[in-house]
């Protein structure tokens, strides 16, 4: 597996893994549709920071830094559990060596036990009121002066 600098070309085959990716989470409401998610990628490579994961040719994750947020990481379904957001992880970790917060839905459970393996700390819990889909998310961070006591 390769992580790399997305290029814009490739918004809308990040767009399909984005959307593949939050299809499964299947507590939240579909409020856009695969259009709608190819407009966001589009913006997202203009403002953030944003990397692939490859893995045999095929872009199979995707996560994007803007500032001290990594405001999103997703993987494909089909290419979960081999390694693409761990590699994402790591990158965020070496781009944001201080540290970064980022947001999981409280009921993506298995999201949430990835991320406190990875040396992320629960900061909190919200009722979900500031986030578009309305449903409970939790902030969780990553300082590195903390990792150790993790």
């Amino acid at each position: 597996m390769e992580v790399r600098p997305a290029a814009p070309e490739e918004a809308d085959t990040i767009a399909e893994v984005l959307a593949a990716s939050y299809r499964t989470l299947t507590f939240l409401p579909m409020l856009h549709s695969d259009a709608d998610y190819r407009v966001f990628v589009r913006g997202l490579l203009e403002k953030s920071e944003v990397w692939v994961v490859e893995d045999e040719g095929r872009i199979v994750g995707m996560s994007a830094l803007s500032g001290d947020l990594l405001d999103q990481l997703y993987v494909h379904p089909d290419a979960q559990g081999r390694g693409a957001g761990s590699a994402l992880i790591d990158t965020a970790k070496e781009r944001r060596p201080g540290g970064f917060t980022l947001w999981v839905f409280q009921q993506n459970e298995a999201a949430r036990r990835f991320y406190e393996r990875s040396g992320f700390r629960l900061v909190r819990l919200t009722d979900g009121s500031e986030n578009e889909e309305k449903t409970p998310d939790a902030l969780y961070e990553w300082r590195p002066d903390r990792e150790e006591d993790a």
